[in-house]
């Protein structure tokens, strides 16, 4: 039996998904299926650099603005919504385009892997998370590092929720998540997939990136952020953890000036997006779209993209 479709854009935050996904979709009659851990949640738009209606062009996405910011989106939740989107996009026969930057989601829906053995195991949970409050996140980190140097590299200081589950995973198996994760990309891709990674020049995306924060004030990031305060929701919550808010919500609790948050955002962001790259280094199968190469030229972009999706797809 042939496999189903899956086409699969990626790359790190501010190259140029988003414009990108809309033009693929019309051109290949595609649905678009969100891989962003942030554009899930509601109230959280201008951080997420969420799509606006208007951006849609009539193209249909799904898996944004479905939870509350109190919500928790995790692998296995985003894999069983994502597997569910799928089967309408099929029934309508169109073909999922799975867009974002957060690796660990793709991964999970294109090797289908299977999350039926995770128990709950909470008091180790529990235990690392009273280290963490104790002796602090960069105490846990260099926990991971020791234990996980591999996860440590793609895995920021901050993101307690990743580490936690790292270290959880080692204590629990005695391997190392990372050697887990590749293991899953040795296996064959549930789909009859097309892997692509969109890049930039390295300069160029960090300068986008800067822009990027700075046109999300503009745009009224700190008025988001102190609505979403206001509404009860805080840093306990791993939405509020995301990019551009835990760092506001720092200078609103008076912890740091407006100028260091924003550098915050802007040098954690960069970060971020050096450790995206990391992770697709990693996966295999994948056909990286090096922009410069096209000279910025989207039309010369999808036209390499269609050759490709024709050996991917086997049409002759």
């Amino acid at each position: 039996m042939r496999k189903k479709k899956l086409i699969v854009l990626t790359g790190p935050t501010a190259v140029g998904k988003t414009a990108l996904s809309i033009r693929l979709a019309k051109k290949v009659g595609g649905e678009i299926i969100s891989a962003d851990s942030m554009q899930a949640y509601k109230y959280m738009d201008i951080g997420s650099a969420k799509i606006r209606k208007e951006e849609m062009e009539g193209v249909t996405h799904h898996l944004i603005d479905i939870l509350e910011p109190s919500d928790e989106l995790n692998v296995f939740r985003f894999q069983e919504l994502a597997k569910e989107a799928m089967e309408g996009i099929y029934g309508r026969g169109h073909i999922p385009i799975l867009t974002g930057g957060t690796g660990f989601y793709i991964q999970a829906v294109l090797y289908d892997i299977n999350f039926s053995q995770e128990e709950d195991h909470t008091a180790i949970r529990e235990k690392l998370e009273k280290l963490a409050a104790e002796k602090g996140n960069e105490y846990l980190y260099e926990c991971l590092k020791e234990k996980d140097p591999v996860s440590a590299e793609v895995i920021h200081p901050n993101n307690q929720k990743r580490v936690i589950r790292a270290l959880e995973f080692f204590e629990l198996t005695g391997m190392a998540i990372s050697e887990h994760n590749k293991k899953e990309r040795e296996k064959p891709s549930a789909y009859e997939s097309c892997y692509f990674v969109l890049n930039d020049e390295r300069w160029r995306l960090y300068a986008k990136i800067d822009e990027r924060v700075d046109s999300m004030l503009k745009a009224g990031l700190l008025e988001e952020v102190t609505k979403l305060k206001n509404m009860g929701y805080d840093r306990s919550m791993v939405s509020m953890q995301g990019l551009g808010y835990k760092e506001l919500l720092s200078y609103l609790d008076g912890e740091c000036s407006l100028e260091e948050a924003v550098y915050l955002i802007k040098r954690d962001t960069r970060h971020f997006a050096k450790r995206q790259l990391t992770w697709f280094k990693r996966e295999k199968n994948v056909i990286w779209i090096y922009k410069p190469d096209f000279g910025y030229d989207e039309d010369k972009i999808l036209d390499f993209m269609e050759r490709e999706m024709n050996k991917c797809f086997l049409q002759k």
